[in-house]
């Protein structure tokens, strides 16, 4: 029988940032509690902001069956593209195994993996780079210098990730939001933000151009450090992409449940 606590607790953190992130971006955001399902939908251009979770746990497959039909109608009833998140350590051995093939099913298209990770780890080390300075995101126009990270990064166009971040005040308030500089230009950047007792790290991400030299890594240090001394929050939780799963070990995080992000199709 697995322990599904660090699951069930990055579900949870996921549920609790996304309500708080979408509804900054938009106030009449779609932050419903479903049975089995919690609805994250601000419904703008940035897809990370269009979320949908299955909270069950220990689905069986027939179960999740149902869940998949019910969040792919939810998210054919938005204007804009999004994706259902699946952590698979909250569904049974059955419901795992058929997993892809119920989403297939549903009308989703499995799009990329992730893991989730948590950690007792703080508090950190005032963190270095021999090439980066680093700048708290204070204003509109680093605040888009974070957003047009993401986007290259994640190969989405500028407007989109403007469209997700560009207008929010909790960014440049609550949210301890960093860049990391090379010669003064912005090139990668990291945010944690506190959550039901617990720093969470959210939209990392370095240019394209400037990848493998550690800069992520620095930048999330830098968040995490300023974060915890900002809370006294001692654990730490995040979603990985595959990229940054290799890197988050080395900061003292430990991985949980892996996850499968879908997409409707076509």
């Amino acid at each position: 029988m697995r322990d599904l606590a660090d699951s069930i607790e990055s579900m949870e953190q996921l549920a609790s940032v996304w309500r708080v992130m979408v509804l900054d971006r938009d106030p009449r955001a779609d932050v419903r509690d479903l049975p089995g399902i919690a609805v994250r939908w601000a419904d703008c251009g940035f897809a990370f902001w269009n979320c949908v979770t299955l909270t069950d746990v220990g689905a069986d497959a027939g179960l999740v069956k149902q869940r998949l039909n019910e969040a792919a109608e939810v998210m054919r009833s938005k204007e804009q593209s999004g994706f259902l998140w699946v952590f698979e350590d909250l569904l049974d051995d059955e419901a795992r195994a058929v997993l892809g093939e119920a989403a297939g099913e549903a009308g989703l298209a499995y799009a990329f993996p992730g893991t989730g990770m948590a950690g007792d780890l703080l508090p950190l080390p005032e963190p270095v780079h021999p090439e980066l300075t680093f700048a708290r995101v204070s204003d509109d126009e680093l605040l888009r210098a974070y957003a047009d990270i993401n986007s290259r990064a994640y190969g989405f166009p500028l407007e989109d990730g403007r469209d997700g971040l560009a207008t929010s005040s909790l960014w440049k308030s609550e949210v301890h939001a960093y860049l990391g500089l090379r010669d003064g230009t912005p090139v990668s950047c990291a945010a944690t933000v506190a959550a039901q007792g617990r720093l969470f790290v959210m939209m990392v991400a370095t240019d394209p151009e400037w990848e493998r030299r550690g800069y992520g890594e620095a930048v999330t240090r830098k968040a995490l450090y300023e974060g915890g001394r900002a809370t006294g929050l001692t654990r730490a939780t995040l979603h990985a992409t595959a990229a940054g799963a290799p890197v988050y070990p080395r900061i003292g995080f430990e991985p949980n449940s892996p996850m499968r992000f879908y997409s409707l199709k076509g």
